[in-house]
């Protein structure tokens, strides 16, 4: 179901996803970064509902259908290095501090900042080269 966004993904070509290609792999790396801990809590959960939801003008149902076929896709996607450099390479910088912005939201959704969502959100920000620092400097000024 998912082979050509994969194959583009996997690909070490400077590769550009096309809309809903960018959409399923935010999403993925949405769902990732929520089940890194192994567990994936209803807050998290309707965090992602939100940000689908904003970012996609979709109304509840839909952000929840679009959240389930990303569910999907993460299931079989590869590394999450991979998904960081897709996006990378198909969005700009705005948008990938958006992404990061997206992620950091996950990781608290749950008021936990658990170690393994640590990890993944700092390298992830690292790989679409993105200083975290930034964003929550941008925040206070």
């Amino acid at each position: 179901m998912f082979e050509r966004i994969f194959s583009a993904i996997g690909s070490k070509a400077n590769t550009q996803l096309c809309a809903d290609d960018s959409c399923l792999a935010l999403g993925g790396l949405l769902v990732r970064i929520a089940k890194s801990d192994q567990h994936y809590a209803f807050e998290e959960i309707g965090q992602i509902d939100g940000i689908l939801a904003e970012r996609y003008q979709l109304n509840a149902v839909q952000a929840a259908k679009m959240r389930a076929e990303c569910e999907q896709f993460e299931a079989q996607a590869p590394t999450s290095d991979d998904f960081a450099l897709a996006l990378k390479d198909s969005v700009a910088y705005s948008e990938r501090s958006a992404i990061v912005e997206a992620l950091w939201k996950v990781v608290m959704a749950d008021g936990v900042e658990q170690t393994e969502e640590h990890s993944l959100f700092v390298k992830t920000a690292n790989i679409l080269g993105v200083d975290p620092t930034d964003l929550i400097r941008s925040k206070t000024d």
